[in-house]
């Protein structure tokens, strides 16, 4: 990019993450000139580290499966886990755009999807749930071959997996391939999930001529006449001004590594986000500054993290990943500092941050935190503790114990509190019901489970055999969920529910269109990839939305 040329276009998207290529591509598409913009380095923001999973309802591939789907099971499931907080004008422009956004996708750039056979959706005892799969959508591998001097300018999350994610034990599948197979996507640079998605989208933005600008700082919206027109950018630590005709579309993800707004806005302890440190908030910043209206500003997408010392981003920053199987697999529980079990440790991450964030205002804290996963050598000897080999030797992080007695003193846990828990547990797993969290009895535990065992046995299973281990669980978000507040095509509200004219917000960004609720798996990535479509056609002009 040339550093001393003003530069005009059509509408300018600020964030290259899924939501702001696909919104991109969309106003190309509708015959705008665009341009892209990303403060990192690298491109593909949290999307580029997820397991890229789109939750979609009544999407194409669900007819051709002939699996059943409609706008009334949707919006009920939904609205079964609204607790009145949700936009149902944003809610209903998701559920009734959400399939055609899906099908530009496919149509416009080389991802392909799939359903992700046998995925449930996360709440399974609500109106319109779907048990068997379908809404849950896989990428197909993408050869990051095809994106040339752009391959090694995606942000990555460590070695990139040559495998999708239905292949992988996340996604039901063994995670082994056979040595030929392996070579030989190994050789092409196949890529799946997030990494998938995005370099499909990349392509798709390249092969438009629409090349992403990276390194840039944003300084400042431009308005005129009440009316966004353009960015202020420092580029190279020069100032010049982008002019938008059409509007400006913001899609630099959620705000949760930026500690005033964290400790601001959110509702609950968020100490480590599994997210990229980019997501700083600067769109919402933008977007205030501008006189925006604000939503849903206390939530974010939550789980529990592990949290490893000495693992870190490029820029030194604390890396944590999410806990998803280590605390559903057998021979293992979840405990508070008491040594007391508080939750089903298999249920859907998102709403598992409840339980940690219960509050006892008595004692003025959080009852669960300090928390740690505890497990068995049965659980070792067969499963990863994070990036931990299964029976390799036991790194400082994680702590070992010949007893249960010395791991409640390591810990600092009540003396007898562990050892009451896996009494209790154990015999619960002797009677093949848990009777205090229900743990197993839902289709979700299960997936996650050890599936090689039967019925309940693939997440129920005695805590007996020493040594004994213990990994401490922080808790984290994989981005936040609140923001400017938005119509049904992602323009931004002012503070009195006006329209900020030129400005739009799509992703993490945005105040969510489902509130707090995390339907199933890619339940970011449906609302964020539907509303970056909607926004780039709105731009152009194209206002008739319509059921798929």
């Amino acid at each position: 990019m040339d550093e001393n040329i003003n530069f005009d276009f059509d509408v300018i998207v600020l964030g290259c993450g899924a939501s702001g290529m696909l919104a991109a591509i969309s106003a190309y598409e509708n015959g705008l000139k665009v341009g892209i913009f990303e403060k990192d380095s690298v491109v593909g923001g949290t999307a580029a580290i997820s397991g890229g999973i789109i939750w979609a309802p009544m999407n194409s591939h669900m007819k051709e499966a002939g699996i059943k789907d409609s706008r009334e099971d949707a919006m009920n499931y939904f609205m079964s886990l609204s607790q009145g907080e949700m936009d149902t004008e944003l809610l209903e422009s998701y559920v009734d755009n959400c399939s055609g956004a899906i099908s530009f996708l496919e149509e416009n750039t080389s991802i392909s999807l799939s359903i992700l056979s046998g995925y449930p959706d996360y709440y399974l005892d609500k109106p319109g749930a779907i048990s068997g799969g379908g809404r849950a959508l896989d990428n197909s591998l993408f050869s990051f071959l095809e994106l040339g001097e752009w391959k090694n300018k995606v942000r990555d999350n460590g070695p990139p997996l040559p495998m999708t994610l239905s292949e992988t034990p996340l996604g039901g599948g063994s995670g082994l391939l056979e040595e030929e197979v392996l070579k030989e996507r190994t050789k092409t640079d196949q890529r799946g999930m997030g990494q998938a998605l995005i370099g499909g989208l990349l392509k798709g933005c390249i092969d438009r001529g629409i090349i992403p600008k990276t390194n840039v700082e944003v300084i400042k919206l431009i308005t005129e006449d009440s009316e966004v027109k353009g960015v202020e950018v420092k580029i190279g630590g020069k100032i010049q001004e982008l002019k938008s005709s059409r509007g400006v579309i913001i899609a630099t993800g959620g705000f949760e590594w930026n500690k005033d707004l964290v400790s601001s806005f959110l509702r609950g302890p968020m100490t480590h986000p599994a997210s990229p440190p980019s997501n700083t908030g600067d769109g919402l910043l933008l977007a205030q500054e501008a006189g925006a209206s604000l939503g849903n500003m206390t939530s974010a997408w939550w789980t529990p993290v592990l949290s490893i010392p000495d693992t870190s981003w490029p820029d030194g920053s604390q890396r944590s990943s999410p806990v998803l199987m280590e605390r559903t697999l057998p021979h293992s529980i979840i405990v508070n500092k008491e040594g007391n079990r508080f939750c089903n440790e298999a249920t859907n991450y998102s709403a598992l941050a409840g339980a940690f964030q219960s509050f006892d205002p008595t004692t003025y804290s959080y009852n669960n935190l300090p928390s740690w996963i505890v497990f068995d050598a049965t659980h070792r000897a067969r499963y990863m503790t994070g990036p931990s080999l299964p029976g390799s030797k036991t790194p400082d992080w994680l702590f070992e114990s010949v007893t249960i007695t010395d791991l409640e003193n390591k810990l600092g846990i009540i003396p007898g509190g562990l050892s009451s828990s896996i009494e209790v547990f154990n015999k619960f797993v002797d009677q093949g019901e848990d009777k205090d969290f229900s743990r197993g009895k839902s289709e979700y535990d299960y997936f996650y489970g050890d599936r090689s065992l039967d019925g309940i046995s693939a997440t129920l299973g005695k805590i007996e055999k020493a040594p004994f281990y213990a990994v401490e669980l922080k808790m984290g978000c994989l981005g936040t969920n609140g923001g400017p507040k938005t119509n049904k095509f992602g323009q931004v509200l002012s503070v009195r529910g006006k329209l900020i004219n030129g400005l739009y917000a799509v992703g993490n960004v945005m105040s969510g269109s489902t509130g707090s609720v995390y339907a199933g798996a890619g339940g970011t990535l449906g609302p964020a990839l539907t509303f970056g479509y909607l926004a780039g056609m709105h731009c152009a002009g194209v206002n008739d939305l319509k059921d798929d």
